[in-house]
């Protein structure tokens, strides 16, 4: 492995170098480029205020000042199953002012806690100030509307900039050691400009960038190890007061006046102008679809009925890593390999020899914020896939989402499009392998993981993942309208009854029964 004065000359095409503190991104295919500007305006968020060295708290986004109303039925009468309601919701400053611009990220969902219930909405932003809630109903019963101002429209002009100027918060470690000397740096899928030497570890195959500082006494060929560096914030002080929990950040916005309705069975009049479907709900806490799939439940039995002769492939992060988890407790029969792997990293490999399943979990390449690794097992999932057989009997689980967040957007649509082109390959020679995606979900993150682990960043993430996969012969596990609909709170990792649902899709996808 060379290293190089200046990391940023002569290297693959999408390899990034800072001027004027910031990551400028170097040439890409005139198609791969017109794909990404598309999806840049398609997720494009709305324009939000410019933040200021005397920034005024008080001129901000106030969600006990703000106040959502349940607009009546178009036509009147009661509200029925397959109905759109929609929820109008003004934001209002701290002197309980309305406010004349968009941005604030909000998300509603509807709940019957007693039937288990749940169904996401989608939030239409008016640019001044106003908002409008669109949900489907799908249960007979009562419904309650929940709105949450997750983050102020100035707290994204904080986030949107520290993507932009301040990707480095979030820093890794490369470990050398050549006999008995060890030395560790600083590494990135970008450095800022240094007179020290750099490493290039840019990968042959797929282009993806990275980068450690050389090491004083040591060659580039001798790392060994990847490890999770540290975080350095670089917010204003006023700015601080944009990402208050309780108080401005992850809190519901109250009804002017009733938040429940009710809805009947489902008219016998044919429901029109629909503006809203979810990809599915919750009924008796198991997530049902609106798709033609019928999602079914599955208990340890039937689990391994339905893997059996399979070998599940996951790559990804942690997420997808508790998919691997639910399987190991759900089938008693299917036991883990040591392959002397941390708890936390990877590579994972589980043996059910009886029933002839294998089940296997990688991480994804970096950047991945993670216990010390070796580099050997530190692979890109792309190049994980064009290794795989494929076939009527392999399923591929993929979730590649949560390390993205503090990197401008352009990295993951880039990473994404890189495995896209590796599942294409894939379903090109084995046609009848099943793929399937997990998307991102809320975590409610709490400061200051936020600046870097925010729902909002999840959000354009989730929205980039789904323009890229779009038209693919892949399945969708719509994981942030199941955490986001679900009862519990939103964490990065859902916890058990979400995940056992989670599972359920991905068997029903892998065994499928057909709705009638």
């Amino acid at each position: 492995m060379k290293f190089q004065r200046n990391a940023y000359t002569n290297v693959f095409h999408h390899i990034l170098s800072f001027q004027q503190n910031i990551c400028k991104f170097q040439s890409i295919s005139p198609e791969d480029a017109h794909e990404e500007e598309n999806i840049l305006q398609s997720i494009a968020w709305p324009t939000t205020p410019s933040i200021t060295s005397n920034l005024n708290v008080k001129n901000t986004s106030d969600p006990s000042c703000s106040m959502y109303t349940i607009l009546p039925k178009v036509g009147g009468g009661h509200w029925y199953i397959g109905d759109q309601l929609e929820v109008s919701i003004i934001i209002k400053d701290y002197n309980c002012h309305p406010k004349t611009s968009g941005g604030d990220f909000l998300v509603a969902s509807l709940k019957n806690k007693d039937l288990q219930a749940g169904v996401s909405g989608h939030v239409v932003d008016h640019l001044n100030g106003s908002y409008t809630a669109v949900f489907t109903l799908v249960w007979e019963g009562q419904a309650q509307v929940e709105v949450i101002l997750v983050h102020p429209s100035e707290a994204v002009t904080v986030l949107q900039r520290q993507n932009k100027k301040h990707f480095d918060r979030v820093y890794f470690k490369g470990t050398f050691r050549s006999g008995s000397v060890t030395e560790t740096t600083v590494c990135n899928v970008c450095l800022r400009p240094t007179a020290q030497p750099v490493c290039n570890y840019t990968d042959a195959r797929t282009g993806e960038p990275w980068f450690c500082l050389k090491p004083k006494n040591l060659s580039c060929d001798t790392r060994i190890e990847h490890s999770r560096g540290g975080y350095s914030h670089s917010i204003g002080t006023q700015e601080y007061n944009l990402f208050k929990h309780n108080l401005n950040m992850n809190v519901p916005i109250w009804s002017s006046g009733s938040s429940i309705i009710t809805v009947h069975q489902k008219s016998q009049l044919k429901n029109t102008s629909v503006k809203f479907k979810p990809s599915g709900f919750y009924i008796k806490g198991v997530w049902q679809s609106h798709g033609n799939y019928k999602f079914h439940q599955f208990d340890n039995a039937s689990i391994v009925q339905c893997l059996k002769g399979k070998v599940i492939h996951m790559y990804g992060d942690s997420t997808i890593r508790q998919w691997f988890g639910y399987l190991n407790n759900a089938m008693p029969d299917l036991k883990e390999f040591n392959l002397h792997a941390s708890e936390k990293t990877s590579p994972f490999m589980s043996l059910d020899y009886k029933n002839n399943i294998l089940v296997t979990f990688r991480c994804h390449g970096p950047p991945i914020r993670i216990r010390t690794i070796p580099i050997s097992e530190l692979r890109y999932i792309a190049n994980e896939l064009d290794t795989i057989r494929g076939g009527s009997n392999t399923v591929v689980a993929l979730s590649v989402w949560a390390h993205f967040g503090n990197f401008p957007i352009q990295i993951y649509i880039r990473r994404l499009m890189s495995i896209r082109s590796a599942v294409m390959r894939l379903l090109t020679r084995a046609p009848e392998t099943l793929v399937v995606i997990r998307s991102g979900n809320l975590q409610c993150a709490a400061f200051p993981v936020t600046l870097t682990n925010s729902d909002w960043y999840s959000l354009q993430c989730d929205k980039a993942l789904r323009a890229v996969f779009k038209d693919m012969n892949v399945r969708l596990v719509d994981a942030w309208e199941m955490v986001l609909a679900h009862h519990l709170p939103p964490q990065l990792h859902p916890q058990p009854p979400i995940i056992k649902n989670m599972v359920d899709v991905l068997l029903s996808y892998t065994c499928p029964q057909k709705r009638e």
